[in-house]
């Protein structure tokens, strides 16, 4: 099965196409480096040829609300229309537990990435998921303050990012379901003592502070908005095992 990843040089995207391989599938890259193009749709045509199925891990580094839903439904239109072009029956997308709830800011975006999906009338099968351990190092590189590190209040529930590549590539494997069972890490954690955490075993000294951040964002994450409900999926993973693979 060929399978094509949008947003392959990713932190997720990275992972999702070597689950593709792990699976026995074919993977195919789509990013800049590989000649086709999310936001102008050059390029798609060919990366989508014979394709079985889409998985969209694109992302965008911004937090404007305006710039993310401009991302999120620029690419997504983009790619069904090519997939539809092109006879692709499977488009697979993953969103935020919580986003259309929070709807701002980068959560907007996927709030219209779910909306447009929505919209369609079939082929396509969208996962929630919770916010990564990886995002904790995210945190670190851009939340530098002077000799301190700034890290919004937020409370999380993470999950390892290979856990939900693989949920991607299983889903992409089968046939179109809508809106899969949501899959979350399996504890809630506070995001300044993740971040703590990994300052602390990569050997770096600076005192965290948490920031709540205004507007519907910030209380979003402070108010459990982006935690999972009771009876949710959960992953195996916790973040303490995977911050040991990462310094080892």
């Amino acid at each position: 099965m060929k399978i094509v990843v949008a947003g392959a040089t990713g932190s997720l995207g990275t992972q999702v196409v070597d689950a593709v391989r792990a699976a026995g599938h074919e993977p195919v890259s789509i990013s800049r480096e590989s000649g086709a193009d999310l936001i102008s749709g050059s390029g798609l045509a060919e990366a989508l040829r014979d394709a079985s199925a889409v998985i969209d891990a694109s992302a965008t580094s911004s937090t404007s609300t305006t710039e993310s839903v401009e991302f999120f439904s620029t690419v997504t239109r983009k790619l069904l229309a090519a997939e539809r072009a092109a006879g692709v029956p499977h488009h697979v997308a993953i969103s935020i537990i919580g986003a259309a709830k929070v709807n701002a800011n980068y959560y907007a975006g996927k709030a219209a990435q779910e909306e447009i999906l929505q919209a369609e009338r079939g082929g396509w099968s969208l996962l929630r998921t919770t916010q990564f351990h990886e995002f904790a190092k995210q945190m670190v590189g851009h939340g530098k303050l002077g000799p301190f590190q700034g890290v919004p209040t937020m409370r999380s529930q993470p999950i390892a990012a290979s856990e939900v590549a693989a949920e991607l590539v299983a889903i992409a494997s089968g046939d179109p379901r809508g809106i899969e069972p949501e899959l979350a890490g399996p504890r809630e954690e506070r995001m300044a003592d993740l971040v703590r955490r990994y300052l602390a075993a990569t050997g770096q000294r600076r005192p965290v502070i948490e920031l709540p951040l205004p507007g519907a964002w910030g209380r979003g994450m402070r108010d459990g908005s982006l935690l999972p409900q009771a009876g949710t999926r959960l992953g195996r993973q916790t973040f303490d095992e995977w911050l040991a693979t990462q310094t080892r």
